[in-house]
């Protein structure tokens, strides 16, 4: 057996790089000979399940990923969508879960820089920053503390960076108490003549370094984030980057100046895995080879060893491949921006990854083994059964069961949160956090980008196929509601052990359900990212595929938004309402439902969903509605009690049908809106909902101090009820460590 760095390879060190002995033969059969410490170290992370996606790949191809309007689908840094005017829309989402849970601070942190630097890598200015945080149940003796620290990470980083922190979703259950969420994403806009991509080319064209040093920091983050939690894992914080944000500042700057001159041929953060995957995707992609001198790296501790350097994942840092004879002038500029710049390597014929140090070769792989050769695994898996339609009960007092949930730790205000985050910096955030989706102007223009994130992972536990499609329409909903086109997605899929057949069942339903609403709303997922093994001691999440949507409006001066603005207008909700109650809030909350054995959840008419929303919006663009907004979680209550409280503004509304009450005001039925308008406007909206073969009913109007429903059968002040929404997270959080 070889040595490097006195180590010897034995079946325990391939075990504890998360390779199985099949892999590892695997590994030898590519190279021809055994590899050594190093090599094995940089095989153990490009076939890690966070690099390669090699339980996820099989059916990840099965996502829709074209349009038109699509300039770039997965495969790159992040996605790129063609907005007009000669510009385009960059973005993705990434999950940072397993960091977050050891160290919420740094783990928050860095997810948020490591999103901004895929998207800033291609050419963008990033111009918005959302999340999708979930954590465990409130009395959970961690959660306290974990969403302290991540709120306090995300916004600590961007707001130091310059970036808004415009919107995203903060919810809470039992199955994240062993393992929270923490996903980002970042949108950035650039000319669609200057994006940058990560594909090497040129031999002898020289590879350069820029950024941060390089520390010990991050190694095997990649690898932890391929494997599930145990009672040792706060043991990992080694495992956990720390990033610095000022920094990452200057780096935007620093090459987003580059980016204006003709220097770079290619380029790609040092992310997951570091300086191992961003020289192995760049070659990969350019199908060149790289050598790499480790002696020319730029380090901050002494004695790194090549193992160290190669699967550091320190954070600020850049890979890039220069035009020859540019590197002076492009040193200059790093080092205006006060950056580390060096040239460590360069473009080879030979299709390898050859690494030295010290004069010697300490690294010699093919790059087509890295990659093309990581294994793929179609693994079993068992579908979710079907669940039975609840006949869930009426709640002894409906004033009671509204202030639980609109004052619970489900609907309550995130005030607390996103008041931490800068959500104007840029001065172009025109809606802020709290409606159904962020409103960004593209800078010096009328246009504008919407953006959300959003699941129900109860609905996906429930029916991963029917909770699939209600993720991609509820995102697709939010957009629409605020006057937004749809454009594209990005997702970031968080699930647990795929070895086991019932969560490859989950992962299987969901991207199932996914795709067809993709395919139905002409919406398709241009980017994204797979993280599983989100479990502890083989307890796992919910499923939770969170999507993250973006849209684009012509005249920004339209956008609707969910507040109550006039006393007198008429509060119409277009939809049907049926008795769809299983696995809703309401039952969940108020009625215990069985979360292993759950009801069936709403079903999503994805026909009825694109037909009801895009009447929706051309009255929104016309400019005749302002007030809009979509029905989820909490039902047709929840949302008049949204836009009540947003308004400071009661509603009496009356509701018929052929339903009990308690259903009718909780159902969480999809492809429904309420708008509020004038009695002329609504009036058009109704004979027009009726030739297009859309439900549009009458429910009451705006004004006063209540909210009251049929005559006092629901009637609260709308003092009691904004306190409750607004006390509730304050109060949780009050004396937070």
């Amino acid at each position: 057996m070889q040595k490097i760095d006195d180590t010897e390879i034995t079946p325990e060190i391939v075990k504890e790089h998360g390779l199985t002995p099949e892999e590892y033969e695997r590994i030898v059969g590519a190279m021809g000979r055994a590899p050594n410490y190093t090599e094995l170290g940089i095989y153990s992370v490009m076939w890690s399940e966070h690099c390669s996606y090699k339980s996820s790949r099989f059916h990840l191809k099965k996502l829709p990923t074209e349009a038109p309007w699509v300039i770039c689908g997965p495969g790159e840094n992040a996605g790129v969508i063609d907005i007009g005017d000669d510009q385009a829309v960059i973005f993705k989402m990434e999950s940072h879960n397993h960091p977050s849970y050891i160290e919420p601070y740094q783990g928050a942190a860095t997810g948020v820089g490591g999103i901004l630097r895929d998207v800033f890598t291609m050419g963008a200015r990033p111009v918005a920053n959302l999340n999708a945080l979930r954590f465990g149940e409130p009395n959970h003796p961690k959660t306290k503390h974990l969403l302290a620290g991540v709120v306090e990470g995300v916004g600590g980083y961007g707001n130091c960076v310059g970036v808004p922190t415009v919107g995203g979703e903060t919810n809470f259950d039992p199955s994240y108490n062993g393992n929270i969420l923490v996903n980002a994403m970042t949108v950035g806009i650039a000319d669609k003549d200057k994006i940058f991509y990560c594909a090497a080319a040129g031999v002898g064209n020289p590879v350069v370094y820029v950024g941060s040093k390089t520390g010990r920091d991050g190694i095997h983050g990649a690898t932890m984030a391929s494997a599930e939690f145990t009672e040792d894992s706060e043991e990992k914080r080694p495992t956990v980057q720390v990033g610095d944000p000022f920094t990452e500042k200057l780096l935007i700057e620093a090459c987003l100046e580059l980016m204006d001159t003709d220097a770079i041929i290619a380029i790609q953060d040092m992310g997951a895995a570091g300086l191992t995957s961003s020289s192995v995707e760049m070659a990969s992609k350019g199908g060149v080879g790289f050598e790499l001198n480790l002696d020319k790296v730029p380090q901050r501790e002494e004695n790194m060893t090549p193992y160290e350097m190669c699967l550091s994942e320190s954070q600020e840092r850049m890979l890039m491949v220069l035009k020859p004879g540019r590197e002076a002038m492009a040193q200059a500029i790093f080092e205006k921006w006060e950056l580390d710049f060096a040239v460590i390597g360069e473009i080879t014929d030979t299709g390898k990854l050859t690494l030295t140090f010290g004069g010697e070769i300490v690294g010699d792989m093919p790059i087509n083994s890295l990659v093309d050769d990581a294994p793929e695994y179609e693994r079993p898996y068992v579908a979710t059964p079907k669940r039975e339609v609840a006949d869930v009960p009426a709640a002894n007092d409906l004033n009671k069961a509204v202030i639980d949930l609109i004052g619970g730790p489900h609907l309550c205000s995130r005030r607390w949160i996103w008041e931490q985050y800068d959500h104007m910096v840029m001065g172009d955030t025109i809606q802020r956090p709290g409606g159904d989706a962020a409103v960004v102007r593209v800078h010096g223009t009328d246009k504008a980008l919407a953006i959300c994130t959003d699941v129900t992972p109860r609905y996906c536990f429930a029916d991963p196929v029917e909770g699939g499609r209600q993720a991609v329409a509820e995102t697709w909903r939010n957009i629409t509601a605020v006057g937004g086109t749809p454009l594209a997605i990005t997702n970031c899929l968080n699930f647990g052990n795929p070895e086991r057949t019932d969560i490859m069942g989950q992962f299987v339903g969901c991207l199932e359900g996914m795709a067809e609403a993709c395919r139905a709303l002409d919406y398709p997922i241009v980017s994204g990212n797979v993280s599983l093994y989100n479990e502890t001691n083989g307890s796992g999440i919910l499923p939770t595929p969170a999507i993250g949507g973006v849209g684009v409006m012509a005249d920004s001066s339209k956008m609707a938004t969910i507040d109550f603005k006039r006393a007198g207008d008429v509060v119409l909700l277009l939809g049907e309402t049926k008795n769809e109650l299983g696995s809703s809030l309401y039952q969940r909350e108020l009625f215990a439902d069985d979360e292993q054995n759950p009801s069936a959840p709403p079903h999503v008419d994805l026909a009825l969903e694109r037909r009801t929303g895009d009447f929706v919006r051309t009255f929104i663009e016309s400019g005749q509605v302002d007030t809009c907004h979509d029905l989820s979680d909490g039902g047709l209550i929840a949302a008049l009690a949204d836009m009540a409280i947003a308004g400071g503004m009661g509603v009496n509304v009356t509701v018929e049908n052929d339903l009990p009450l308690h259903a009718t005001l909780f159902s969480e039925t999809q492809a429904r809106y309420l708008i509020a308008a004038s009695a002329e406007v609504a009036g058009a909206i109704r004979k027009k909902a009726n030739e297009a073969g859309i439900p549009a009913a009458v429910l009451g109007a705006t004004g006063g101090k209540r909210l009251r429903v049929n005559d006092g059968a629901v009637d609260i002040t709308m003092n009691k009820l904004t306190k409750a929404h607004a006390g509730w997270m304050p109060n949780f959080m009050a004396n937070a460590s």
